[in-house]
C-alpha cells in the first residue's frame, strides 16, 4: 500500500469494492493534476467537453444531461466563459433562454487537456498489456451499467 491508500485489513483489501474504489481515487487525482497544468478542473472540462459534443445547448439542457445542479452549471459556464473557452448568445429557439457554445479558444483548450486526460490514464494502466486494458474497460462498463 502507497503512504495514502488508508488502511484496512486484508480481507477489505481483497473485495472488488475497495480495489475499485482505491483505483477511481487514484485515476481522478491522475487526471485531476494533468488538467490542472492547463488551469482546468474536472467539472470544467467535463462541461466543455459536453459542450463541444452537443454543439449549441441551453445551459438547462446543458445541467440537465451532464447531471449538474442548475445553481452550479451557472458557476461553471461563467467560469468557461470568463475564461474565453465558451460563448453565451441568446437561444434561437427561445429567446427567453441562453445557449452556450464552444469558442474557438475552447475547442484547442480541449484538445489539449483531452490529450492531458488520455495520458493519465495511460499513466493509470501502465502495468497493464493492451488486451488486459481493452478487457478492463469492458469489464468495468459492465459493472458500472449492468442493465446495459
Amino acid at each position: 500500500m502507497s503512504d495514502d491508500t488508508p488502511y484496512a485489513p486484508s480481507r477489505i483489501r481483497a473485495l472488488p469494492s475497495w480495489l475499485l474504489g482505491r483505483a477511481a481515487a487514484r485515476g481522478h487525482r491522475l487526471v485531476a493534476d494533468a488538467l490542472a497544468t492547463e488551469g482546468m478542473r474536472m467539472m470544467h472540462h467535463a462541461v466543455l467537453s459536453a459542450v463541444d459534443e452537443l454543439g449549441p445547448v441551453s445551459q438547462a439542457e446543458l445541467g440537465r444531461t451532464v447531471g449538474i445542479d442548475p445553481k452550479d452549471m451557472v458557476t461553471l459556464v461563467n467560469d468557461l466563459q470568463r475564461d474565453g473557452l465558451v460563448t453565451r448568445t441568446p437561444d434561437p429557439k427561445d429567446r427567453r433562454k441562453n445557449a452556450v457554445e464552444i469558442s474557438t479558444t475552447g475547442r484547442q483548450r480541449l484538445r489539449r487537456t483531452q490529450q492531458l486526460g488520455d495520458q493519465a490514464n495511460a499513466e493509470l494502466t501502465a502495468s497493464l498489456t493492451p488486451d488486459e486494458r481493452a478487457q478492463l474497460i469492458t469489464l468495468l462498463g459492465k459493472i458500472a451499467a449492468p442493465d446495459r
